[in-house]
């Protein structure tokens, strides 16, 4: 495990392997393989955002609590902000629009020879959650997640429930969190992958195959971000 002295992110190796997507809309299920990659333990809090971007964008005031009210190309420009910071190649290619945010989400592209920090795809998102596990969830989800019916309907400190079996914390509930995918472009355009649940979600929304999906300019105080780099 690696640590970021300055923004104090911590980054987990996750093992190669294949994983199953499945999507309850069109009952569609594809298997993809994955090579190691790393991947924050928590979502990126408010202090971390704050210490890169200079920026508190959150409903909800905190250090350690969640960034929220973060749109996908919010969190695309924090990815290449964090890698500027410490010295890295960015993961994206943004257009001049989109570097100020109102360009178009077209314009944005993956570099994957870079050594940069990124969003993680969704299926490197599932196959962390699961930790290894098939099941739903990796434990029984009162002691994993904060969700509706124990969080008192607002955004909690990161790290406050226990983590899956390889280290990461919040992976179910929280804040739901943006993935690089695209949705369905056929019939969606541009949305892109949401994952997780969160904190106002009952319980069934907190599980690791849901999928949700979001503008990716859209902002709203239950959607947050952790952050990838991949091994090369």
């Amino acid at each position: 495990m690696d640590t970021d002295t300055d923004t104090d992110i911590r980054l987990i190796t996750v093992p190669a392997g294949q994983v199953t997507l499945s999507d309850r809309r069109t009952q569609r299920s594809w298997a993809v393989g994955l090579s190691p990659y790393r991947l924050a333990a928590s979502v990126v809090t408010q202090a971390q955002y704050a210490r890169v971007t200079g920026e508190r964008p959150s409903a909800a005031q905190g250090d350690r609590l969640p960034v929220e009210g973060v749109s996908w190309l919010d969190a695309v420009r924090f990815c290449n902000a964090l890698s500027v910071h410490e010295g890295l190649t960015p993961a994206y290619r943004l257009g001049a629009g989109d570097a100020a945010g109102d360009g178009s989400v077209e314009d944005v592209g993956w570099d994957t020879a870079a050594d940069g920090y990124r969003l993680p795809a969704e299926a490197e998102w599932e196959h962390a959650c699961r930790a290894g596990t098939t099941g739903a969830r990796y434990g029984p989800l009162d002691d994993i997640a904060w969700h509706r019916g124990n969080s008192l309907e607002r955004v909690r400190e990161v790290g406050g429930k226990q983590p899956n079996a390889w280290g990461l914390y919040d992976t179910l509930g929280n804040v739901w969190e943006w993935c690089w995918d695209v949705y369905d472009a056929e019939v969606y355009g541009s949305y892109r992958v949401l994952r997780g649940g969160g904190w106002f979600d009952e319980r069934w929304s907190c599980r690791a195959s849901v999928r949700r999906r979001s503008h990716p300019t859209f902002r709203i105080d239950d959607t947050g971000f952790r952050v990838a780099r991949s091994v090369l």
